[in-house]
């Protein structure tokens, strides 16, 4: 939780009965690695912080899954088209290793939107999780069109180095938008 509390208090100051109230509506879990958090045709019902771990979002295929989003510690994780439409998922979130979460549900959250005390702090707090998710997909998509797919690994390891360690290839492959025979070619003349 102190991690969550760090996380929140460099964004906005919250007093201590806001911050008690807030953490009474979440739920802390321990998840082992491959573990569904939601899965395809699921509704969600959850926003999830990531105090430990890595996740990932993906499309389901015979062949080759289609990852299209890791989220690691200190960030927010979610079906959110799912959780704003309560419209069953056309993905999987999944733990990519074992992974502590915070999750508010979707019925708590609502309600504390309504209440007149709490209800604007958890707007600006809903906002900021919204504003860096949607930056995470934005930075993915203009990746994808505009750098090759050795840039984008190269990118990704600069940013998120543990991935090496503690992500299967085959995984980073299908998010950089290439096979895994192709990303073996790229490692080799990167080494």
């Amino acid at each position: 939780m102190e991690q969550l509390q760090k996380y929140f208090a460099s964004k906005l100051e919250l007093t201590d009965k806001e911050w008690e109230f807030l953490f009474s509506k979440l739920s802390y879990e321990k998840v082992p690695k491959k573990t569904k958090l939601l899965d395809l045709n699921e509704t969600e019902n959850f926003v999830s912080f990531i105090e430990t771990g890595i996740v990932r979002l993906y499309i389901p295929k015979a062949k080759n899954d289609l990852t299209f989003c890791f989220a690691f510690k200190n960030s927010f994780i979610c079906a959110y088209d799912s959780f704003l439409t309560q419209l069953p998922s056309t993905y999987i979130v999944e733990t990519v290793t074992d992974t502590v979460i915070w999750r508010i549900a979707y019925n708590d959250l609502q309600n504390i939107y309504s209440d007149a005390k709490i209800g604007n702090t958890i707007n600006t707090i809903s906002r900021i999780a919204t504003e860096e998710m949607y930056l995470l997909h934005l930075k993915r998509e203009l990746s994808l069109l505009n750098d090759s797919a050795e840039e984008r690994y190269l990118k990704l390891f600069s940013e998120e180095p543990e991935l090496i360690h503690e992500v299967p290839l085959k995984y980073i492959a299908s998010y950089i938008g290439v096979t895994p025979q192709a990303l073996s070619r790229i490692r080799s003349r990167i080494n």
